[in-house]
């Protein structure tokens, strides 16, 4: 359980690598600029918080609750996120590289990504329903028994995915996106 609760602050220029962050209850609060990397956040809990130009890479995310949280031009690299409360767990990422994060088995339905980069993020056996990729870059990305119906993908760039293999009623597409999806079975695509 976690000793304190904020409400409605804005937090700004921190530097938790420098500065210990306190395990806490936010809710409503915007941080700015603030560095989280390699710091451990665990048990704490986010709600409705707003995150912009803030630096997140490599820290520990143990039973970490974000609820209705905006990512907006942040570093995520190598999260863990499989590894947060799972309770009410619902993201908007906007403009953030997510590399090498991890989604594993999260349920995810709509969430909003945007303009990110998420390069080798493994988004196996999650649940993406309703989700969208806008302007996403896709590069080595894993989905493995993904449900991905209802996503849009129409934007996405080096989206390379299996339809055996992933759940894909009524999902968008691009024409460009066709060799992604069919480069499993060795075909040459011309225009």
């Amino acid at each position: 359980m976690t000793a304190a609760y904020y409400e409605g602050e804005k937090i700004t220029f921190i530097d938790y690598r420098k500065n210990n962050f306190e395990q806490a209850e936010y809710d409503n609060c915007r941080f700015e600029n603030c560095d989280f990397s390699n710091n451990k956040l665990n048990n704490s809990i986010f709600a409705n918080c707003t995150f912009i130009d803030c630096n997140f890479s490599l820290a520990e995310l143990s039973g970490t609750t974000f609820q209705q949280v905006l990512f907006k031009n942040c570093k995520l690299l190598g999260l863990q996120f499989q590894q947060c409360n799972r309770f009410g767990l619902s993201f908007t990422f906007e403009n953030c590289n997510i590399d090498h994060a991890s989604f594993y088995q999260l349920k995810l339905k709509k969430t909003t990504f945007r303009s990110c980069q998420l390069r080798e993020v493994d988004f196996s056996e999650a649940d993406l329903t309703g989700s969208s990729f806008q302007n996403c870059d896709l590069n080595q990305a894993i989905f493995d028994q993904t449900n991905l119906e209802q996503v849009d993908f129409r934007d996405a760039q080096n989206l390379m995915l299996s339809p055996n293999k992933n759940k894909l009623k009524k999902a968008k597409f691009s024409l460009l996106s066709l060799p992604g999806l069919l480069s499993e079975y060795d075909i040459k695509i011309e225009s």
